[in-house]
């Protein structure tokens, strides 16, 4: 079973407009993009591979002849679902036109036949010269989306059409040609994120390694696109955007609390936090001495999640699991006797996945395939869940 695709080949042109380029990526993947950076040879006197290298998280080639066992240009073409080519020079949109292919990225265009837009970035000169008027022309009428450049002063002193348009306007044309609709606008998402601490004494407690990225970067995602989003954060610190609402807990009692106030209003809910599975029976009011702690009682914890999805009525439930082996089959177990509609499982063996800006896993659902999550951002992965949430809602 095939995902949404959300798969981008991000090519840049040799002009001097590549270094807006990284906002630009930034805010792609900011919208649960999964981004690969296809640059000029040319370009990469501007912004060099290593600083898209960064950014993307991915390996950056631009010749056919790199990682030729690979070969990149059928791959990469085959995994794309969109090309976003910005900036594109005049040179570029004429190699284009004319079918090129003495690069990566002009091989790559070739080889695929996903929907492209290119948004050019050039001397007004350039732009309004019957060459490059033609070439466009030529593009459009194949499909590609060329957006018009903006006016406005460029290198030096000279003004008029032909300067990089500004980032949002960018993201919302391809925002329209991807189809990123707000499709959760007038929904409720419950999210939790985090890991629960169970106080032994004022200054000790029991907790985990769960440092709420994941679960912040699904808020972020469903803000996105629509959703009315509240967060229950456990111990990490949360960026403050608006439209998001965030209780802050430190239990697994007060996260309860916090689901029972809120869960019956949601449609879609995330437990994304790491629930501590006991807690001391006795939370000592001073510090416990060391020769003092050889022995904690410890009595169990609520399940949070069985809690609330014994008590749903029609919410969406997606759940999570960190395995260190078995994790399919544990997870499938989870689903299961937890009452998702959804499970998330990754391996996190060696302290792999906590606190990384990456993830990989599977998806599991309860009446469909599973999905084998290749590796991607959180923030790709957070709408990738959100994808699968709304086809449950129907």
């Amino acid at each position: 079973m095939s995902l949404m695709g959300r798969e981008v080949i991000l090519g840049v042109g040799g002009g001097i407009a590549a270094y807006k380029s990284c906002e630009l990526l930034r805010r792609l993947q900011d919208r649960g993009y999964s981004i690969t950076v296809v640059p000029t040879p040319s370009s990469l006197n501007f912004v060099g591979a290593a600083t898209w290298e960064a950014l993307s998280g991915r390996p950056v080639n631009t010749q056919v002849w790199e990682s030729v066992h690979t070969v990149p240009h059928i791959a990469l073409a085959e995994r794309a679902n969109f090309f976003l080519i910005a900036p594109a020079t005049a040179d570029l949109i004429a190699r284009i036109a004319h079918g090129r292919a003495d690069d990566l990225l002009t091989n790559l265009i070739l080889a695929s036949d996903v929907p492209k837009m290119i948004v050019p970035a050039m001397h007004p000169s350039m732009w309004l010269d019957p060459a490059t008027v033609a070439n466009v022309k030529t593009l459009r009428d194949r499909g590609f989306i060329v957006m018009e450049p903006e006016v406005g002063r460029l290198t030096g002193s000279d003004i008029g059409p032909g300067r990089f348009p500004d980032t949002p306007s960018i993201i919302s044309n391809f925002d329209d040609l991807t189809g990123h609709v707000q499709d959760l606008v007038g929904k409720k998402v419950l999210i939790t994120a985090g890991g629960t601490r169970e106080a032994i004494d004022p200054v000790r407690f029991i907790g985990n390694k769960s440092s709420g990225k994941q679960g912040f970067a699904i808020a972020k995602a469903a803000l996105m696109r629509g959703a009315d989003v509240h967060l229950i954060a456990a111990n990490f610190e949360v960026e403050t955007i608006p439209g998001l609402t965030i209780t802050h807990v430190e239990s697994t009692l007060d996260m309860q609390q916090a689901l029972d106030k809120n869960f019956d209003d949601c449609d879609i809910f995330v437990m994304c936090a790491a629930v501590a599975d006991a807690r001391p029976k006795i939370s000592a009011v001073d510090k416990i001495k060391k020769a003092m702690l050889e022995i904690i009682e410890l009595e169990e914890n609520p399940d949070l999640l069985a809690g609330v999805s014994a008590r749903k009525r029609g919410q969406v439930i997606v759940g999570f699991a960190a395995e260190t082996k078995d994790h399919v089959q544990e997870a499938r177990r989870k689903l299961e006797s937890k009452g998702c509609d959804l499970i998330y499982v990754n391996d996190v063996s060696g302290g792999a996945i906590f606190g990384q800006d990456q993830t990989m896993g599977t998806i599991l659902l309860r009446n469909d395939a599973d999905i084998a999550v290749k590796e991607v951002s959180k923030d790709a992965l957070g709408n990738l869940l959100l994808d699968q949430a709304i086809r449950q809602l129907g």
